[in-house]
């Protein structure tokens, strides 16, 4: 049985402890992995439009190598959740509460 290297255990006290809070850690490493992603998306688009033919015949569309390459890097890449959740962890994450900046104003 192999095992999948990609799962990691936390410990959710760790995980609450860095904003005082379960939810609001887990919503945060939400929100910075929809950023990873919307970026590491971007990147991909824009490396494959380098490569994009402008062909419109269907029969002369065929395999372009450098797409499939790149294609596989971004694929064997850790997932945005992960590097989220790395990010957080090691207070890499910048995150505040808006209640409380009016508050003090």
């Amino acid at each position: 049985m192999a095992i999948n290297q990609s799962i990691i255990t936390r410990d959710l006290d760790k995980v609450a402890e860095k904003s005082g809070n379960l939810y609001q850690s887990i919503f945060t490493i939400s929100q910075r992995a929809k950023q990873i992603s919307s970026t590491m998306k971007e990147e991909l688009n824009n490396k494959l439009s380098e490569f994009a033919s402008t062909v419109d015949n269907l029969e002369e569309v065929f395999e372009n190598k450098e797409q499939i390459e790149i294609s596989k890097f971004y694929e064997r890449m850790p997932k945005p959740s992960t590097l989220a959740m790395e990010e957080f962890m090691e207070d890499k994450v910048m995150f505040r509460f808006p209640e409380e900046e009016e508050s003090n104003s």
